[in-house]
């Protein structure tokens, strides 16, 4: 009995057929399948070009009144058209009287009657269970015709290739995020807004900086908005420039810039040289002042305050007594003491921690 035999698609290369030209007329295509090369001589810039350009005509099933008598003499055979309404992937050649798979022609990896040469044994498709034409479909959804079938689809489906869609994803929300940015920059006007700056590097290795600047919007929301810039290097002199660049470019008022926070040794120092933050780095060292030497001067203008507007001042000589302590214990701390150190000198020690611990410098 014969038997289809599928083998590798790679045929000898002396029997591969090259052409020269460089572009093929796609207008031009020859439709019969046993007239036509097969797809790997096609120049391989135009290949799924050609190939969907067939898949759009739909498999050449050319209809006869009668198709020729083909196979032994003492009992002939021939093609029936209505195989086509049963088999939609069938193409007919007048040609060679034989039929080929549309699909497989261009993506089976295996070499068959279906793909070359064509198929013309008429008496093994009426065999029940056994037909040539079942058995090249197979019924796995992974056989061999059902994975070109779905090539043909994937094909013809380039917008939903997934490079197609993440550009399409990636641009439409970048716009939408740079829209996003200017609207919520417009808001902000001449307000009051806060900086968040970080040295970070993208996928490409280059330097940039990530610029978050934190508003409170017009119904009370507090907002986030991420600007991205590219930088040359990190030296403090070009992050200064391209943050005030930044802001500019966003008509931000960085006179209008009421907290920062930096995170580098490099966007430290570019901060120091900005006024309104140089300003603020110029005030660390009076926060220190002002614990070290400043309770005195301080406590006469708060009894000063408290005179004027008739304020009760305590005694600060007087022991303080503290309800949240044991009452085992003894008073043996005052009443100066308790604001003295453990009100105004441990607040200002703790805020000297906090600024220590973001600001080496």
């Amino acid at each position: 009995m014969t038997q289809l035999v599928e083998q590798d698609i790679q045929p000898p290369a002396s029997k591969i057929i090259r052409i020269e030209i460089d572009q093929v007329n796609i207008d031009i295509l020859i439709r019969d399948p046993g007239k036509h090369m097969q797809i790997w001589n096609y120049p391989i810039s135009q290949q799924d070009e050609i190939r969907r350009a067939y898949i759009k005509f739909g498999p050449y099933q050319f209809i006869m009144d009668e198709y020729p008598l083909s196979g032994l003499k003492s009992h002939p055979r021939r093609f029936k058209a209505h195989w086509f309404k049963s088999f939609s992937w069938l193409e007919y050649s007048p040609e060679v009287d034989a039929v080929f798979c549309l699909s497989c022609y261009f993506f089976s990896r295996k070499s068959s009657p279906f793909t070359s040469g064509g198929f013309r044994n008429w008496k093994k498709v009426n065999n029940g269970k056994d037909c040539a034409f079942l058995s090249h479909v197979d019924k796995s959804l992974n056989s061999p015709h059902n994975i070109t079938v779905k090539s043909c689809k994937d094909l013809l489906n380039q917008l939903c290739h997934i490079d197609k869609v993440l550009a399409k994803q990636n641009s439409q929300q970048v716009l939408s995020n740079r829209l996003r940015l200017k609207a919520s920059i417009d808001t902000i006007g001449n307000a009051k807004f806060c900086l968040i700056v970080d040295e970070v590097r993208d996928k490409s290795k280059r330097e940039q900086i990530a610029l978050v600047v934190r508003f409170v919007d017009k119904y009370g929301f507090v907002k986030e908005r991420l600007i991205d810039v590219h930088v040359k290097d990190t030296t403090s002199a070009t992050l200064k420039q391209e943050i005030c660049s930044a802001l500019s470019h966003h008509n931000l008022n960085i006179q209008n810039v009421r907290d920062q926070g930096y995170d580098g040794v490099a966007l430290v120092a570019a901060a120091k040289e900005v006024i309104n933050v140089h300003t603020f780095f110029q005030s660390l060292s009076n926060i220190t002042n002002l614990r070290d030497g400043s309770w005195g001067a301080l406590l006469n203008k708060v009894n000063s305050f408290c005179n004027d507007h008739a304020i009760q001042i305590p005694d600060m000589d007087a022991s303080f007594s503290d309800i949240i302590r044991s009452c085992r214990k003894k008073d043996v701390v005052i009443v100066e003491h308790h604001y003295r150190i453990d009100i105004f000198t441990s607040v200002l020690d703790f805020q000297l921690k906090e600024l220590n611990n973001r600001f080496s410098e």
